[in-house]
C-alpha cells in the first residue's frame, strides 16, 4: 500500500529544503550527509527519503528553490514597466532582499552547482543566463553605446553580478547599510 502524503507534505519539504542549505553552506555538499540532514531536521534518514529520493534532490530543490525566485524577481522588475535604470534598480534591490533572507541557499548555488547531475545542472544554468541575459539588456538599454561592445557589455554585467552575489560573505543585514543602498551602490558602480 502507498504511504499517504501528510496535510503539511510542502511544509515538511520546505524545512527539509532550509535545514540542507543551512548545512551545505556550512559543510558544502560533500561535507554533509543525508544522516547529517536527518539530524538538523530532527527526523530519520527512511522519513527524509520519503521527501526526497536522493541527497542530489535535496541539494536540487535547494538551487531550484532560489533560482526561480531570482527569476520571478526579474520578471517583476520588467513587469514595473519604467526605464530601464529603475527596472535594473528594482530587480538589483529584490535580488539583495533575497540575497540577505537566503544567504544560504545563494551560498549553496554559487559553490555547489557541479555537484548537481548534469541534466539539472543543465536546467539550473540555463536560468541563470537567462538572468544574466536580462540585466544585460538593461545595462545597455541604459547606456546604449554597449550594443556596440558586447565584450564590454558582458563584462560590466558579470562585474554587477560580481559585486552583488558575494554580498553574502562580508554583508552584515544588521548594520548601518540596508541591501537597498548595497544593490543602489552596485548601479551606480556599473551604469553611468
Amino acid at each position: 500500500m502507498a504511504r499517504t502524503q501528510a496535510v503539511d507534505y510542502e511544509e515538511r519539504r520546505e524545512a527539509i529544503v532550509e535545514k540542507a542549505a543551512d548545512l551545505f553552506a556550512a559543510r558544502g555538499f560533500l561535507g554533509a550527509s543525508v544522516s547529517d540532514i536527518a539530524k538538523a531536521c530532527n527526523t530519520s534518514k527512511s522519513l527524509l527519503y520519503h521527501y526526497y529520493p536522493s541527497k542530489e534532490d535535496v541539494l536540487y530543490a535547494v538551487m531550484s528553490s532560489h533560482i526561480d525566485r531570482l527569476v520571478e524577481d526579474v520578471e517583476t522588475a520588467h513587469q514595473a514597466g519604467d526605464d530601464a535604470r529603475s527596472r535594473l534598480r528594482h530587480v538589483l534591490r529584490l535580488f539583495m532582499q533575497d540575497y540577505v533572507g537566503a544567504a544560504a541557499r545563494q551560498k549553496v548555488l554559487l559553490n555547489d552547482l557541479e555537484n548537481l547531475p548534469e541534466d539539472r545542472r543543465v536546467g539550473i544554468v540555463a536560468k541563470q543566463r537567462r538572468i544574466v541575459d536580462a540585466i544585460q539588456a538593461m545595462l545597455v538599454e541604459i547606456t546604449p553605446a554597449l550594443a556596440a561592445n558586447k565584450a564590454e557589455a558582458r563584462a560590466r554585467t558579470m562585474l554587477l553580478f560580481g559585486m552583488i552575489n558575494w554580498t553574502g560573505n562580508w554583508y552584515d543585514a544588521s548594520g548601518p547599510i540596508k541591501p537597498d543602498a548595497i544593490a543602489d551602490m552596485a548601479l551606480d558602480m556599473v551604469a553611468r
